[in-house]
């Protein structure tokens, strides 16, 4: 299972380095979180709920310190002992660690990254799957060291007492039980320690990893998605049943471009570029969201009504499924409290995380949890809500006959555009012709957030902007939520989009969207109608690319 605090987003928000952020969260829906004080609830930042009740919890506040509570089964709380508390405890070693990835298995055994790449493990250890090259359990976490000096882990993911983590590089390193060849190292022997995981994946990047119970899967960065392990349900998508000790390349997806995939308990979920939903594997509770229940030894493509997804969520502890769509709708399919749920069913849930704790089997999280308590408010969540707030403003912009309200102070010190223009008048109101309302109103908010609230078929107004004004990083943050909308019809508008405004970071996602997609894309009016110019240079490079071959 794959769980990480930079993963794929439930907003249009960015972070600084252009990931997306989380959608804010209520731990309060884990009941193993009702005994904690509502001055401790407001402090948490990250949190983690697992066990086979879901009665095992860790979390970090504001601060940076780690906490944890619960059974405590095999030492998973990482307190040094084996005592159950109803009382949240300090986990010493973990404060101001910073973490930004966690997973966990069924032992259960805890895996993290931290902000510097390190890996620190603790729990049931009875397979190895601690990396420590013992079988004793970790009572507190420990340095996972062996073979992994030099190297920075961004993301880790569990199966049920295997592990595995992606580098920096795009290597995977995995450890620990593999009786089904889930650790990828050609035999069924366990893993002691870590071993990074080569054959076919050599001199490629991986970008995403995930594990199913006595699985694993990868997805590159030119999209092909690879599995090994378990796959007596079929959920390594090869067309068959037979276990693989190596991974292996899901041909039934050539030509199609996974960005994500997400593991159940036997059932594997991938979202494509495009926001296209395939899932394969066991399906006894129509967690396939085929409309049956008769398992898939090959991607099917997912009816979401068109759609398109951002987010697919799956726990490998469960037979629940769940993705959200670009218009923020969650949708839920699967095991859900005991119920077959054979099509993806809309909820009122605005985050797929929700659907795990109200309807999955244990109620555990798929990820780790970014919240926020509505009683503390940092510097930025200040200046946010003072957006576009007319009752200490001391300045307005008028766009399309509709007011902006802002403050000179913050824009001055935001964007040097703003400070030469504020520093040459005193207007209190300032009419704004060159770029519509929504588009500008969009680039305010950005000052005040630090985030682009505009939907991607939107966001190209805004790169024309952000060139405008020589913002390069909201420049480049645009360019990050174009990529999130491109689709065959427009990809080569979005490419023409690039080109004009230098983004060229977009210009090379795009020219590659278009050549794993030219057939469709090639169909499209948008090509029909491409600039001379513009066609000539994407035809000699997509053939240098290698695109016209046979």
């Amino acid at each position: 299972m794959y769980l990480s605090v930079i993963c794929f987003c439930c907003t249009w928000g960015l972070e600084e380095d252009g990931e997306p952020i989380l959608s804010m969260l209520d731990v309060g829906k884990w009941p193993v979180f009702a005994l904690l004080p509502p001055e401790e609830l407001r402090l948490i930042r990250q949190a983690c709920v697992f066990g086979s009740a879901a009665n095992e919890a860790l979390y970090v506040t504001v601060n940076d310190e780690v906490f944890a509570l619960g059974t405590n089964c095999s030492g998973c709380l990482g307190l040094g002992d084996m005592q159950s508390t109803i009382e949240s405890r300090r986990i010493d070693v973990l404060c101001g660690k910073k973490i930004v990835s966690l997973s966990y298995g069924t032992g259960p055994h805890v895996v993290i990254a931290t902000a510097e790449g390190e890996v620190y493990a603790w729990g049931h250890n009875g397979y190895s799957q601690l990396g420590n090259g013992t079988t004793n359990h970790g009572l507190t976490p420990a340095l996972v060291s062996t073979n992994l000096i030099n190297k920075r882990v961004t993301e880790v993911a569990c199966g049920s007492h295997h592990t595995i983590a992606l580098t920096t590089e795009g290597e995977v390193y995995a450890w620990g039980y593999n009786n089904s060849g889930q650790v990828g190292s050609g035999s069924t022997a366990n893993q002691p320690t870590p071993r990074r995981v080569s054959s076919c994946l050599q001199n490629k990047v991986v970008v995403n990893i995930a594990c199913g119970q006595l699985c694993s899967m990868a997805v590159l960065d030119n999209g092909e998605t690879y599995g090994w392990g378990y796959n007596c349900n079929g959920q390594l998508g090869l067309g068959n049943n037979g276990n693989q000790q190596t991974p292996c390349r899901i041909a039934a997806l050539q030509g199609v471009n996974i960005v994500q995939v997400a593991c159940g308990y036997a059932h594997t979920l991938a979202l494509t570029d495009e926001g296209f939903v395939y899932a394969w594997g066991a399906n006894s509770y129509g967690q396939l969201g085929t409309g049956n229940k008769s398992n898939q030894a090959l991607p099917t493509l997912i009816n979401m009504d068109k759609e398109r997804m951002v987010e697919v969520a799956a726990c490998h502890t469960s037979h629940t499924s769940a993705a959200k769509t670009q218009s923020g709708q969650v949708l839920m399919w699967g095991q859900c409290r005991g119920q077959a749920v054979p099509y993806p069913h809309i909820t009122h849930f605005s985050s797929t995380d929700d659907v795990f704790a109200c309807f999955a089997t244990p109620a555990v999280t798929w990820r780790l949890l970014t919240v926020d308590g509505d009683d503390y408010l940092t510097v930025a969540q200040s200046l946010k809500r003072e957006f576009d707030s007319p009752e200490i403003s001391d300045l307005k912009f008028l766009v399309d006959g509709k007011c902006i309200h802002v403050h000179k102070a913050l824009l001055k010190i935001r964007c040097e555009h703003f400070r030469a223009l504020l520093n040459e008048t005193d207007e209190e109101a300032i009419e704004i012709h060159q770029f519509s309302y929504l588009v500008y109103r969009a680039f305010l908010e950005y000052l005040y957030t630090d985030t682009i609230n505009l939907p991607p078929e939107d966001a190209i107004g805004l790169l024309d902007l952000a060139t405008y004004y020589r913002e390069t990083r909201l420049k480049r943050l645009c360019q990050e939520t174009i990529k999130r909308g491109i689709s065959e019809e427009n990809a080569i508008t979005l490419l023409s989009a690039a080109v004009k405004y230098e983004a060229r970071d977009l210009e090379d996602f795009c020219f590659k969207f278009c050549v794993n997609h030219l057939t469709a894309v090639t169909q499209t009016q948008a090509f029909a109608d491409m600039d001379h110019d513009l066609l000539k240079n994407f035809i000699s490079k997509a053939s240098r690319y290698g695109a016209f071959k046979n």
